[in-house]
Order: C-alpha cells, then structure tokens, then sequence
C-alpha cells in the first residue's frame, strides 16, 4: 500500500459546512448583550448553522440571561478568585525572559453532550490502545516495519525513540499509563485528532482545578445540567499507578524538572491530591537496578515513578548526558523491570508528526478497523509520491517539522500554513524538501471550530482546541469525563498556545440523568500505619530553610515595629539603643549603610520597602522561593499566606502605609505560625521545619542579646530586648521594676519556660533531632543530637550575672555548628538502605 492510498481516508476538515449566523448571548436588553457572532464558514460550538443556540447549552444561557449583570460579574470574579486564592500559575518563556502568570481561565465552559461524548469517549480508547501496541512493537519485535506499514526511517527517525530500551518490556507490561490527545473540530461538525500526548501529557491538573474554579462559581449550574463529575478521575489515577507497585512499602513518585518548568504548579498539585512524592532528579539514586529516594532516613525504595520529563532527559548516563534532570541508571533499573516509569521511556516517539501519515493503515492492520478519530491528512515527504503531493499542492499546505517541535534553521517556530511563510522561510522550506525531504511533512489546514470567551467586557468567539484524558487501568482505559480546552487569544483558526496568551476552559459533559462519573475502583484493604514516610532530603533541606525565612520575616517585622514605635520624639536613651538596634541589622544587610541614621519611621519604612540586601521584600521573595521547591508539602491556606506576604511588603511602597502595612504582615506572620502549628502533621518534614524556625530564633536573641543587653547598654535598649523578645509582659509581671541587665538575660537567654528564649529554642531542637530518622537508643548519637544535648547543657549551667562576651560566642558558635551538622548529617547524608528496604 502506498503512503497515498494510506492517507486517503483522512480527507481532512475540509469546509463543507458553516454558518456565518450572529445571536447575542444574553438578549438585547440584558447588560452584557453584546451581540456574539459566529465566523463565518467556522463551526461554532454555541451557534447551530441556523444561528439558533444549540440545545445542550441553552441551560446555561438562560441562567445568565437570567442574572443581572452585577450578578454575572460576580460568579466570573468568583472563579478567578477562586484561581487567585489556590494559587494556580504557570510560567511563561517569552522575549522578556521567564515569570509565573496567573492561569488564564474563561468562565465560559466548553459544553458537549452525552451522546457526544461516548463517541469521543470509545475512539480515545481504541486510539490509547493502538499506540499501545504500536510502541510494543516499536520497542519489540519490529513487524510494522517489516510489513511496510511503517518506514524505518519514521520508526527510528525522532529524537525521542530512545533505541537503548529497545528489547525491553516495561514493568506492568505496558509502555502507556497516561495517555491524552489534542482535538479540533472542522467545519463540517467532525473532530480530528490534532496530535497524540504520550511523552509526558499535561493539563490534567489544570482541568481539575479549571472545574473547582467554575464549581465555586456556578455549584446550582453543575448540577442542574447533570455535568459529569471530574473529581472521581483522580482516585482513578492513583489506583492505576499503584496497580504498578511490586509491593506495599512500594513508593509512588512524580518526577518533575522542577519550579523553573512551565507547569510545575500542576507537578505539586497532582503529588498533593493523588499523595505522591515529588521528588527531583538529584533526589533519586540507582543501586543494584533498584531506583531509591535520598530520603532523610536514608534509601528508600521507588517502585513507581510518574515522570514530567521527557525521556531523552531521563538518564544522563545512557541518554543525553547534558541533562542535569534525570537520574543516572534510571534506564538500566527500567529495562530490569524494577521500577515502573508512567509513561514508559521513549513512549514520547510516536508524537512525531509523521506517524500521523501511518496510523489510520496501521489500526486497520492491527485492529481490523477505522480510526474512530482520524488524523489531520498528513504526507510524509520521506516517499517520493508523497513529497511531490506537498509540493504541487505547496499553498494549500501546512508545513510542520517530521520529528519534533521545531526544525532548526528551517521551521525555527514550528508548524506554519505556507502562505504565511515569508520569502525567505519558503526558500528554506523548498531547500530542505530538496535536501532532506524526510525531516518534513504536510498536513492539511485545519480551521478549528469556535466558542463563546468572556473577554472582560463581552463574549467573543475564539477559536478552540480539546485535550482528553485516559488512564490505564488493570480493569481498562478510563477516560476523564471532560477535559481541558484552550482558547486562542485571537481570530486565527489555526492554532492555539497559552504560551502566546489565549485561555483555558472547563469541559462539561452533560446527559439527561443516566451520565455518570467515572466510577472509583473499590477501595484495597489497607493496613493502618502511622510511619514518618520518606521525606526526600532535598526536601527536608527546603523546609528546614523555609523555616528559617519565616523566623527571619518575623524578627524583621518586629523590628520595623520597635523603630517605628520610637519615631515620634524620643528621649535621648531610646535614640541612642535605636542606633544600636540599627547599626546591627545595617550589618545584617537589612538596612543601607547612611549616614546619619535615619529616625524611627524612616527605618521601618526602609526595613519594610527597602532595596536593601536583607530588607524584607528580599527576604519574602527567598522564602517563597524556597516555599515553591515544595509547593506540594504546603496547603493552600500556607500559600495564599505568603502570596499575601509578598504583595503587603512590596517595594516602593509610600512612607503613610507603613503603619497599616506592618500590622497586616505581623498578622499574617502569626496565622502562618498558627497554620503550622495547628495544620500540620507531626511528621519528619513538620520537624525540620520547627528546627529551622527555632534555630533562627536563637541566634537572631542572641545576636540582639549581646548588643541590647551590653554591660554598659541604657534601659532604654533593655526595654528594646524584652519587646522584641515579646516578653514585656511577663517580666513585669515577675520583677515590678524597671529593666535590669541581669534579671533581662535570664529571661531572653536562659529561661527554659520562655518560648522566646535561646534555652527554649535549644531545648525543642534537642527533642525534634531525637524523633527524627535514624535517632534511637540502639544507634550512637550523631553529632548534631551531641551538639545539641551540649548547647542545652551550657545554657543550663550558667548563670545570667556569669553572661558575658565569651558565653555569647560559644552559644552563636554552638548554633551555627548545629545548623551545619544537621545540613550534613539529613540534607547530603551517605546513601545508606534502610533494613527492608533492599527489595521484595
């Protein structure tokens, strides 16, 4: 069979149909009547080609002709708020560089119906389950190639058919876990496949979160319109991938590039609902094929490893050894089958273009059927009948790279219809068909059906893409009822990206009452355990800083309070010890050296504003810096926190908000305190956090111990300790007398009942350190349990008349030593297995 007779059912959405029709969404006297108007020869999703709303979205038309224009308004600001506060991002590469956006989210849902949908529904599954077995005998036994169903020159052509996993089987038998395809609608009503997702498919994330954001805006609408649950897919998920363990103490990991990568928010997410690890590269090692988390309590065995990188990426050893990514050995532990990787390696080859031209007579071969949802007609022009087709047919084509995203030097910017090509990329094209012809193909235009986005003002018909999702079960594929849609942010029918702007939709599917979810799997027996988990020792180290930040934050912003509290006419004392306060956290970098010192006010300002190396802003950004490395292990209140953190202590701010800005942040500060008290599990990763935030604590009284509490430092500096100690009340309450030197000491020093103290701190560090992994009476102490034990003994025994220069150094000495044998001993400790951990 030749490649033309291959691609000659795929004809292709040729515009047979459309309507050109116009009807307001909401009727002329509705506020938001703004007159939405089908393109004309396009298929509008709305519109019917009689112009009439088609029935499976008058509910929802009616719902909003029926509110008033205050009311939509409030339901559309209700689901990006609802984005806002979830803290849902992405990030953007563009000419200016890199930066996390909000998630673009039209409040407008895509709506199909059941009958629809269950055709959309049984040809994602037959499509799943062919390049099932298309990349089986990719990686096996080859006899597509040797019928001719397929060139060897597209079987080996891309980059991401990694030939050393050829011959192997992966673990669970199956090469696709997580399978997810791109569909637009022609103008004659038929949808196309638009390209298959098996490398690493994204969006699903997005869609729930796109659903949670729309149910928190219209819950009556979901259920009125009987719209298929989303919710359900997820527990699905999980019980797929942990169908894959080879035993209970399996561990289920999702590896991810990390926060730098586009759609890292969607990583933490899905590792959060599902209960997976996030983990990294850098926190997984591979020892007798056995693939292991570097966890704080040593080795911990993976058995199933989710991975959001590509594959080429995946091994720096046999793969591409630039990557700084993936996992040296991970390929060697996947062809011994210890480790089962969703989806398998080199299962992303089958996304090339050109298999597209191969495809349809590829089911046939293998399943005795059509493709239920054909391609976009596509001529590989590695045959020479087919590259003399995109020739003579050159300005009706759409010229697209054969086996990857872009053709360097030829397509820089991917696919382009050739009449959009300049002079000189037509010259370049025509010049790689003349020299290497295999590298390209041609594919019909594809002019992409539209859909109604609210644009702020008005609704507006913008041209969509749909992203479906299936998971493999042992019981099957399973679709997700849904899916997520992209809007372009322009009239181009063409293409979509929300890398170029655009938006991102809810997918509805509704039924008159028999629709139903996906249905869960029944829940396993599960023993009861109440182990600590592997915490990754990377991400052990992120909450051992965060913590840390989180102190330093709050120390801040107590400081900024004490010298806007003495900005207003001082006495010569309390100048004096703001001087001292001040030339200390000049050294801590929060403040610019000056000269003269600035008073009170003009301080906190600058503390609170300032450009200052350690100011505050500086400071917030490190700390949701640090947060976003474990974006996972935070609950959304602990996000929305710092987010609210961030844009309180902006800089730039003018002087009259320092007052109503700074009590707002110690606010925030607490309910952040509060949040880890309160919310968080007592667990290794809780532990880490609390060593850090004690720690800091420590050295930052003693460091304004030594200097407020000097031997011949004025009452007024005293005074200045015990507030930001917060311990006012309580020596008031002890002493009825004015500050002394010594009775001050005792309190922010050495009592061990005061939460402010050092002995207090060194105390909960000693406890924390002896409940965490591999600190027990039948080990030896390691060196940061003895330093502890022996900072504790020193504050114990000294007295506070006794405190002096010496007794200041050893404590500050004493903590920092702590802080680096804690950084060696769990965040780059020696790889070690734990007993039981060595393998089924």
């Amino acid at each position: 069979m030749t490649e033309r007779q291959s691609q000659s059912d795929a004809s292709g959405p040729r515009a047979r149909a459309g309507n050109g029709g116009d009807i307001p969404l909401f009727p002329a006297a509705d506020p938001l009547a703004s007159g939405y108007r089908a393109l004309p020869g396009v298929w509008d999703e709305l519109l019917g080609p009689d112009g009439t709303v088609r029935p499976h979205w008058a509910a929802l038309r009616e719902t909003l002709r029926d509110m008033a224009e205050a009311e939509v308004r409030r339901r559309f600001d209700a689901a990006e708020r609802h984005l806002r506060e979830s803290g849902v991002v992405h990030r953007v590469y563009d000419d200016t560089g890199s930066g996390e956006r909000p998630w673009p989210l039209s409040p407008v849902p895509l709506i199909l119906e059941e009958a629809e949908w269950d055709a959309l529904r049984a040809g994602v599954v037959q499509r799943a389950g062919l390049i099932e077995r298309v990349l089986a005998d990719l990686y096996g036994p080859g006899d597509l190639v040797r019928a001719g169903l397929v060139p060897a020159a597209v079987a080996a052509g891309s980059p991401d058919f990694l030939r050393p996993l050829t011959g192997s089987v992966p673990a669970g038998g199956r090469h696709l876990g997580i399978y997810a395809v791109d569909l637009g609608r022609g103008p004659d009503g038929r949808w196309w496949v638009l390209g298959d997702r098996t490398q690493a498919p994204s969006g699903l994330g997005y869609a729930l979160e796109n659903r949670a954001s729309i149910a928190a805006a219209f819950p009556d609408l979901l259920r009125g319109m009987d719209v298929a649950r989303v919710g359900p897919f997820a527990e699905t998920l999980r019980e797929g991938l942990a169908a894959l363990r080879r035993g209970e103490d399996g561990r289920l990991c999702l590896l991810t590039p990390g926060p730098l990568n586009e759609t890292y928010f969607e990583h933490a997410y899905l590792a959060r609902r599902l209960g997976l690890l996030l983990v990294e590269g850098d926190d997984l090692t591979v020892r007798d094929d056995e693939v292991h988390i570097r966890s704080v309590g040593g080795l911990r065995r993976a058995d199933v490893i989710w991975r959001r990188i590509d594959g080429d990426f995946a091994d720096p050893l046999e793969l591409n050894a630039a990557s700084r990514l993936g996992v040296p050995g991970l390929a060697r532990a996947a062809r011994a089958g210890r480790v089962a990787l969703v989806n398998a390696l080199g299962s992303g080859a089958v996304e090339a273009r050109a298999w597209m031209a191969f495809l349809p007579a590829i089911a046939r071969h293998l399943m005795g059927a059509d493709l239920a949802l054909p391609n976009v007609a596509t001529w590989w022009c590695g045959q020479p009948a087919e590259r003399a087709e995109v020739e003579a047919r050159f300005d009706a084509m759409v010229l697209a790279p054969a086996f990857g995203p872009v053709l360097p030097g030829v397509l820089d910017g991917g696919a382009k219809p050739a009449t959009a090509l300049g002079r000189a990329e037509r010259d370049a094209v025509h010049a790689a068909l003349a020299r290497r012809a295999v590298d390209l193909v041609g594919q019909e235009p594809v002019t992409l059906s539209t859909m109604p986005m609210w644009d702020g003002a008005a609704m507006v018909p913008r041209p969509v893409v749909l992203r479906l999702f299936a998971v493999a079960t042992p019981d099957g594929w399973q679709v997700l009822p849904g899916g997520f849609a992209r809007l372009s942010a322009g009239l181009d029918v063409r293409a979509v990206s929300l890398q170029r702007g655009g938006a991102s939709a809810d997918v509805w599917v509704v039924g008159g009452g028999a629709l139903q979810a996906v249905p869960p799997p029944p829940p396993p027996a599960v023993e009861v355990r109440r182990g600590r988990g592997a915490l990754p020792s990377r991400a052990g180290d992120n909450l051992y800083w965060l913590g840390r930040a989180l102190e330093r934050i709050d120390m801040g912003l107590r400081i900024a309070r004490a010298a806007a509290s003495r900005g207003a006419d001082p006495t010569a004392e309390e100048t004096r010890a703001l001087e001292t306060l001040l030339d200390l956290v000049t050294g801590w970098g929060m403040l610019a050296p000056v000269t003269p010192r600035p008073p009170g006010d003009a301080a906190a300002h600058a503390l609170l504003f300032g450009a200052a190396p350690a100011a505050l802003p500086q400071q917030v950004a490190q700390a949701q810096a640090t947060a976003a490395a474990i974006r996972d292990r935070l609950s959304p209140d602990a996000w929305r926190a710092l987010g609210d953190l961030g844009t309180l202590l902006a800089p730039g701010m003018p002087p009259e908000m320092t007052g109503t800005r700074l009590t707002e942040a110690l606010r925030i500060v607490a309910a952040l305190s509060g949040l880890v008290q309160e919310n968080m599990n007592r667990l290794t990763g809780w532990r880490f956090l609390e060593i850090g935030r004690r720690l800091e604590r420590g050295l930052a009284m003693c460091r304004l111990a030594r200097v407020l509490a000097a031997p011949d430092a004025p009452r007024a500096s005293l005074d200045m300790l015990l507030e930001l100690a917060d311990s006012q009340l309580t020596y008031r309450v002890r002493y009825v007398a004015l500050a002394e030197r010594v009775p001050v000491l005792d309190l922010v020093l050495l009592d061990p009942e005061n939460p402010r103290s050092v002995a207090f701190q060194a105390e909960r560090i000693a406890e924390h350190l002896a409940a965490l992994p591999g600190q027990g009476a039948d080990t030896d102490a390691p060196e940061d349990a003895r330093l502890a034990a022996g900072l504790t003994h020193t504050l114990g025994r000294v007295a506070a008349a006794e405190i002096g220069t010496e007794t200041f150094s050893a404590v500050l000495q004493g903590l920092l030593d702590l802080s680096d044998a804690i950084t060696l001993h769990y965040f780059h400790p020696a790889e070690r297995v734990p007993p039981g951990e060595a393998g089924p």
